[in-house]
């Protein structure tokens, strides 16, 4: 493993949480999905935030992760490496050693995440005094598809999670401390764009079927699959069922 040692502080850093240890789709992170690693789209759109957003990937210390670490190198992005099961350390140590104030969570499982919802959520957490920010819930009658959207905490409250929260599921799931405490934690809950919404639509990779699915609609546009937006796939699959 390769000492995590960034060359940067920067005001918001986004953390991409993967593994290969799946237990539905084993490697599924590393599987070619429309010529390149499902990991290696996850990356390449969260790099579409915005510049000066640095991507970390988080991984595992065992050696079967060590593929993710070296293909985080090649996409030009670092890698952290701690616990498989305790994510929330994981986070908490990439986020400090990159003098992060706010967090940007992503999973590896997702790769068509949304960079323009993404960067509504940056700007939220930023400009507003909270701790938490979530692009993932229905809010107003709007819904982001399933496995596209973000969430941002401070890095006061990442701080604060690890320090508290002591329970498996705490460690395991980043932001349960913080939505099991409201009373401590301040939270918003974003809207997203109509353009973007379509709660019905899964586009999170969990199954062979999942990715069959994602596959097959990436065939179908000429563009690079790093720049289909989120309206452009609703609009796919909304032709496809009718």
């Amino acid at each position: 493993m390769m000492p995590f040692k960034p060359d940067f502080n920067t005001e918001v850093v986004v953390i991409l949480q993967a593994r290969t240890g799946s237990t539905r789709l084993p490697n599924k992170v590393l599987r070619c999905l429309a010529g390149r690693p499902m990991l290696s789209h996850c990356i390449q759109r969260l790099k579409r935030i915005g510049d000066g957003y640095h991507v970390i990937v988080a991984t595992s210390t065992l050696n079967r992760d060590y593929t993710l670490e070296k293909l985080a190198i090649k996409e030009g992005v670092l890698c952290y490496r701690g616990g498989e099961k305790d994510v929330l350390d994981r986070y908490y140590h990439a986020a400090k050693s990159a003098g992060a104030k706010f967090v940007i969570r992503a999973t590896g499982d997702n790769p068509l995440v949304c960079p323009e919802e993404a960067k509504r959520v940056v700007e939220c957490i930023t400009s507003q005094k909270v701790d938490y920010v979530t692009g993932i819930e229905e809010v107003e009658g709007l819904k982001l598809p399933t496995g596209v959207g973000v969430e941002a905490f401070t890095f006061k409250a990442l701080e604060r999670s690890w320090l508290e929260g002591n329970k498996e599921h705490h460690r395991e799931h980043v932001n349960e401390y913080i939505l099991e405490n409201p009373g401590i934690f301040s939270i918003v809950r974003l809207s997203c764009m109509p353009q973007n919404s379509c709660p019905e639509l899964s586009l999170t990779i969990d199954t062979n079927d999942d990715f069959e699915f994602i596959e097959e609609m990436l065939s179908g546009f000429i563009k690079p699959a790093t720049e289909i937006t989120t309206s452009e796939i609703i609009k796919w699959w909304r032709k496809r069922i009718n």
